[in-house]
């Protein structure tokens, strides 16, 4: 067997309306099952997620507020008031606040921006910011993806006499900022018919309400910020990111052309994972490390070389993030190994003095891919007695929800139930960790400490082409709530298994049943190779993907996990490097059985006492649990009858066959018939013969061994045909005759010389076969 990493969920379909979803829409069943398990039961609406067949954009008006904070900027544009656009540092805020900037300067407005600076600021509006402003001469502050829970500040602004407006998209407390406006989907009483947009969603809406139409060109930067924010791709988003994508790829905006160029990204080519893997970390490095201000003026600017010097400053600084946190995750993994193992804390809570606080959440997020626990990674400042940190979690914990519980001693924190930032007394920790842990304890089972990989689809071989995987960016694009289809392929056999790559960690196979193939690629999965043995049935899950090699286009799996159902037999016989094949036999529930006390020091063995099996009694297999185990053969048993015992009782999950022999003592061939009647006409000849003193000569002038000369003599000797003593063999004369089965010698030792054909010599599948036909380990799939 091999075990999958994680819990693999698959979705059951209605086969009927899946074929009518085939006939009606003229698309593949593969694409019907994604459809269906998108909850896509309607064929219109069906027809609208793949063809755009509706209108996309809502009535921005339907917003509470909206007309309100329309009608304050407009005045605001009129009066030439400065108006400030109050952001975020992450690619959502960066981006919120060009969308926001990029209208109030269309319209003619007197406007700058302001996002605080994550170390000496941190999260969201702040009083000393609001008071500068006010310095400053601004009279309307707009803030655009944060201000949700600004309770403090809306106050300050109010008695300063700044009007503001606040729009947002994070959860809302229970009691809102005393604003002007709030423009925000999830707000109590709303009309809005889609609350999941993300920051620049809402900056967009707004935008939409103040030219009077969508406004097309911003969609590019509204398409960044919708996707790095990792909302739900279905509904708004959607049509934000998938209009968007195709407005990037022709975009005049020089400091997105700039960003792909230093990222190695054809701007003719992006897709969702080009903005989630390329320019949304640039965008949010620089402000994860100092002042966010500069990615905004990327995307503002005007000027070919100004973009081409941000854009490599923003380069620069994301490979100086990429250090930091692989230090910083490095150094976080030995904290929670050494000091807070996973095995006694539901939730990972740690910190260090000096930790950039700009890229704990980065952190955060390694960690759980580690040890799947909610984690919380914190800055220290002894200093002024504080801890920043960010929060991420696991399925069946909300963050948001949990630390609500514990507000008192969170005097700042906001998020999601998957996501969250927050700052605390250092002296408040220990208490966060401690209750933290207990709702953990009272809301999770074991099993949710278990990765789960929700799948779209089981699919066959024979569904895989070329047709069916083009027809699959008809989802497009993919995100949150519409993720890139992950299928699970089952019970089928592989013609190819290799490693691939220079260092060999990576690998590289070839799914087949009797008619269709599909190749397949898993990066960093190389040591799997060592865990499948020759002809085993593999079920896998991945993302399909078309591969163009020298103008040849072939269907390939893009592999995220592996697992095999049934027992797996590795044959390391003869093989000498023993050290490097028992590094590949997993040390958990692993088993050495041993039929001679002499052999693990024979191979210079030495595992641990609760892991050997010395058997030399049928009494001793009787007391023996495999059931699931790893079971490593060292040496031949000296009757099979030891195995069917062994075996017959419960199941391995593997069996590492390697019948090591101390001495060949077993014959080259079994002397025949004719060998014996030989041997018994020679001592006819001679009457007796010194076994002693010309054994050795007498083997080497037939070709045999000298054990076989003794064999046949002990033989002749149990059936009385001859009389030995001290190594002189003479005949007797014989009475009766007998057969070599009444002599204990030979049946022994052909029941050994049969064994070694059958465990030594016999090929892989003979030996396969011979553990199946004689014992309970079968093929269970």
């Amino acid at each position: 067997m091999l075990k999958s990493r994680t819990r693999w969920i698959i979705p059951t379909y209605d086969e009927l309306l899946i074929d009518r979803y085939v006939n009606e829409l003229n698309i593949p069943p593969l694409v019907a099952k994604l459809l269906m398990n998108r909850e896509l039961n309607d064929i219109e609406q069906a027809r609208d997620f793949l063809f755009d067949k509706s209108e996309p954009f809502h009535d921005p008006f339907l917003f509470n507020d909206m007309k309100k904070a329309i009608n304050r900027i407009q005045q605001a544009i009129e009066k030439q008031e400065p108006i400030l656009v109050f952001g975020d540092y992450d690619a959502d805020g960066v981006s919120s606040t060009t969308v926001m900037l990029q209208v109030l300067k269309d319209l003619g407005a007197d406007a700058d921006f302001y996002i605080p600076n994550r170390f000496t600021e941190g999260y969201g509006p702040n009083e000393e910011a609001f008071q500068l402003a006010k310095d400053q001469g601004f009279s309307l502050i707009i803030t655009v993806d944060t201000g949700i829970a600004a309770l403090n500040e809306a106050a300050l602004a109010k008695k300063l006499g700044i009007d503001l407006i606040i729009t947002d998209h994070h959860e809302p407390g229970p009691e809102l900022p005393d604003a002007l406006a709030i423009i925000h989907p999830k707000t109590e009483g709303t009309t809005y018919p889609f609350p999941h947009l993300a920051g620049v969603g809402v900056a967009f809406k707004v935008a939409h309400a103040l030219y009077g139409h969508v406004p097309e060109h911003l969609l590019d930067v509204a398409a960044i910020g919708t996707i790095a924010d990792l909302v739900p791709l279905v509904g708004e988003n959607r049509a934000i990111a998938k209009r968007g994508l195709r407005k990037l790829r022709t975009t005049n905006r020089l400091g997105v052309i700039a960003l792909c160029k230093v990222a190695g990204s054809a701007l003719k080519d992006i897709t969702e994972e080009t903005v989630g893997f390329a320019i949304a970390p640039r965008i949010n490095a620089i402000g994860r490390l100092g002042d966010a201000d500069p990615a905004v003026d990327l995307l503002m600017t005007e000027d070919k070389e100004e973009a081409k010097a941000l854009a490599e400053e923003i380069d620069s600084i994301n490979k100086e993030r990429q250090t930091i946190v692989s230090k910083m995750t490095e150094e976080a993994i030995a904290m929670v190994e050494n000091h807070y193992p996973p095995a006694d804390n539901s939730v990972l809570i740690i910190g260090k003095e000096g930790w950039n606080s700009g890229v704990v959440g980065i952190v955060a997020s390694r960690l759980v891919e580690k040890f799947y626990r909610p984690t919380i990674v914190l800055s220290y400042d002894s200093e002024k007695g504080m801890a920043k940190g960010s929060a991420r979690s696991i399925v069946g914990f909300d963050l948001f929800k949990n630390l609500s519980t514990c507000k008192e001693i969170l005097p700042h924190f906001g998020g999601h139930p998957m996501a969250a930032g927050m700052t605390l007394g250092l002296e408040d920790v220990d208490e966060l960790r401690n209750r933290l842990n207990q709702l953990a304890t009272d809301q999770l089972t074991t099993e949710d400490f278990i990765p789960v990989t929700l799948l779209d689809a089981k699919v066959e071989l024979n569904e895989v082409d070329l047709s069916s995987i083009e027809q699959l960016q008809l989802l497009a694009p993919f995100g949150m709530n519409n993720p890139k289809p992950k299928l699970t392929i089952e019970n089928v056999s592989l013609s190819n298994l290799r490693k691939i790559g220079s260092n060999q960690n990576h690998l590289k196979i070839t799914l087949n049943d009797e008619v269709n193939q599909l190749d397949g690629v898993g990066f960093g999965m190389g040591e799997i190779a060592h865990h499948i043995s020759p002809n085993a049935n593999v079920s896998v899950i991945g993302e399909l993907a078309i591969n163009e090699w020298n103008n040849i286009r072939k269907p390939q799996i893009f592999l995220q996990d592996l697992e095999i159902k049934h027992w797996q037999l590795f044959d390391v016989r003869g093989l000498k490097s023993r050290s490097k094949w028992l590094e590949q036999v997993p040390t958990v529930n692993r088993r050495f059985v041993v039929f001679q006390p002499s052999t693990l020091s024979d191979l210079g063995l030495q595992p641990p006492e609760e892991e050997i099996l010395l058997v030399q009694s049928i009494e001793d297999y009787k007391q023996v649990d495999i059931m699931g185990c790893n079971l490593i053969l060292i040496d031949l048993p000296s009757n099979s009858e030891y195995l069917h015992t062994l075996l017959d009782r419960s199941q391995p999950d593997r069996i590492y066959a390697h019948f090591y022999q101390q001495n060949d003592h077993f014959f080259s061939t079994f002397p025949t018939r004719d060998h014996f009647k030989w041997y018994y006409g020679f001592l006819a000849k001679r009457g007796t013969f010194n076994l002693n003193k010309y054994g050795n000569d007498l083997a080497k002038h037939r070709g045999w061994t000298k054990e076989t000369i003794e064999f046949m003599s002990q033989v002749f000797f149990e059936l009385d045909f001859v009389t030995i003593n001290n190594g002189l063999i003479s005949l007797n004369p014989v009475k009766v005759k007998r057969d070599f089965e009444e002599s204990s010698t030979y049946c022994q030792k052909q029941g050994q010389f049969t064994l070694e054909n059958e465990l030594l010599y016999s090929s892989y599948q003979e030996l396969k076969a011979w553990f199946e036909k004689r014992t309970n380990v079968v093929c269970k799939v």
